[in-house]
């Protein structure tokens, strides 16, 4: 049987899963696209091509295998995007919960079903089908559940919106000793500058008391002052509108002091360092070009 624990973001991390971009298949059609970002770069005809993403996949990979993490790849499926396993399932304590994610997609969860299946039976859970969460917008943070959502009346025509309140309720109820702290997201079909796809577009904790935060990312300015209170704010480290058009904010913790982050993200990787955390820099500007970066590609199955 495989054993999950998952309690925080930032645990020494041992057992994860990572996406992989084989037979990624051709640029898709506009209307085909999840995201604003990605039919920007259909348009500009930058969208990435899959040899540059498999090159950036592995590039994560090595620096797992320099920590020894064990690392769990899904099953390739022919002319299928599978760069984002976050989006598929996520892990919090024993559990591992399957995300109800958008039409089209469900073939990638098979993917991964020979992970599912050697988990014990009664820690595999399948929420309710009215309720939609992606592992974007969920971070497990100890005695909290952070929860990225979106209940504005125009729910069910944002693409870009991921996680419904009845997905927030579910989880609640599923971890009745934690405190599920929810948070309203922007959502732009349009604009990705305006767009906080999941809440890992625009916050994630890190270790050593730290975060990354993007003010816009927040409908309620009150929830992000939550936030920015809840870690204080000389132990965050604020990013702009473009910064978080480029990802700075999907970063990826191995351990309580070692990050991996994109090798472009200058301002933050110099911030990080001063801060005493290790950088392991690699090259993943060609993912994020489709609104995701290495928290996106990654889901933890064992921490610490």
């Amino acid at each position: 049987m495989l054993e999950l624990n998952v309690k925080n973001e930032t645990s020494r991390l041992r057992a994860v899963v990572l996406g992989t971009a084989e037979s990624n298949g051709p640029t898709p059609k506009m209307e085909d696209c999840y995201d604003p970002k990605s039919i920007e770069h259909i348009m500009a005809g930058t969208y990435p091509n899959e040899e540059d993403m498999v090159m950036e996949l592995n590039a994560v990979a090595a620096v797992f295998k320099k920590y020894n993490i064990e690392v769990y790849r899904p099953e390739v499926i022919k002319d299928c995007n599978q760069i984002f396993s976050r989006d598929i399932a996520f892990v919090i304590e024993d559990k591992i919960i399957e995300a109800n994610i958008l039409p089209h997609r469900e073939e990638e969860v098979a993917a991964i079903d020979y992970i599912w299946n050697q988990v014990s039976e009664e820690n595999r859970i399948i929420l309710p089908e009215a309720c939609h969460v992606e592992g974007g917008d969920v971070m497990p943070w100890n005695d909290y559940i952070f929860i990225g959502t979106y209940s504005g009346e125009d729910y069910s025509e944002l693409i870009t919106a991921r996680t419904n309140v009845a997905a927030v309720k579910a989880i609640q109820e599923l971890f009745p000793d934690k405190t599920v702290k929810s948070f309203e997201l922007r959502k732009s079909n349009s604009n990705p500058k305006e767009n906080a796809l999941h809440l890992d577009c625009c916050f994630n904790p890190l270790g050593k008391g730290k975060a990354i935060i993007h003010k816009n990312g927040f409908l309620l300015e009150s929830e992000y002052e939550w936030l920015v209170n809840f870690f204080g704010k000389e132990n965050v480290f604020e990013i702009t509108k473009e910064e978080m058009y480029e990802m700075y904010s999907n970063v990826f913790s191995i351990s309580e002091d070692v990050i991996i982050s994109e090798r472009n993200f200058t301002r933050l990787n110099t911030w990080l360092r001063e801060q005493g955390f290790v950088v392991e820099e690699v090259p993943y500007a060609e993912i994020g070009k489709q609104e995701g970066l290495l928290r996106c590609t990654t889901m933890p199955l064992y921490r610490d």
